[in-house]
């Protein structure tokens, strides 16, 4: 079964670095995500410490829980983050592996390459042209919220 996967792009007017440790500050989701219409409702860091691969979470969205970790890390280029969604009798449902790929574009920006996996199993993968729509949906509202984020912070100068 071949996974769906997608890419979105955006420059984001923000040093590497910065956004970078935006991107893997797990409960800092709650701030840039609050009110964009996304699925995500929560997100909780589950393991102590600085985030590094390893590092858990619990996303509480309007489908329910997901647990996640961050599969891959090399600062300040690339994030790989996986999350999986299982039945009440622990059977696996989904898969997603949502990462970002960051490149300096020109002093002060940031070019973002954020890519979506996702892989649906058993009778949920029937409907993988509408998970395919809803996940293409559901990433580019975190891409534009977090170039929101620094565009529209209190001394950006977003124009």
């Amino acid at each position: 079964m071949k996974p769906i996967e997608f890419e979105i792009q955006r420059t984001v007017r923000a040093p590497i670095d910065e956004v970078f440790a935006r991107i893997v500050d797990i409960e800092g989701y709650n701030e840039w995500m609050a009110n964009t219409g996304s699925m995500l409702e929560h997100v909780r860091q589950t393991s102590p410490g600085e985030p590094t691969v390893g590092t858990t979470y619990i996303e509480e969205t309007s489908q329910g829980s997901q647990p996640g970790e961050i599969a891959e890390m090399e600062a300040p280029q690339t994030v790989v983050y996986h999350w999986w969604q299982t039945s009440k009798s622990g059977k696996l449902q989904f898969e997603g592996w949502p990462s970002f790929h960051l490149q300096s574009s020109g002093p002060g920006k940031t070019l973002v390459r954020h890519r979506g996996k996702l892989v649906s199993y058993g009778l949920w993968r029937l409907g993988k042209p509408l998970w395919r729509r809803l996940a293409i949906k559901e990433r580019t509202i975190t891409v534009d919220a977090l170039k929101s984020s620094f565009e529209n912070a209190p001394g950006s100068s977003s124009g």
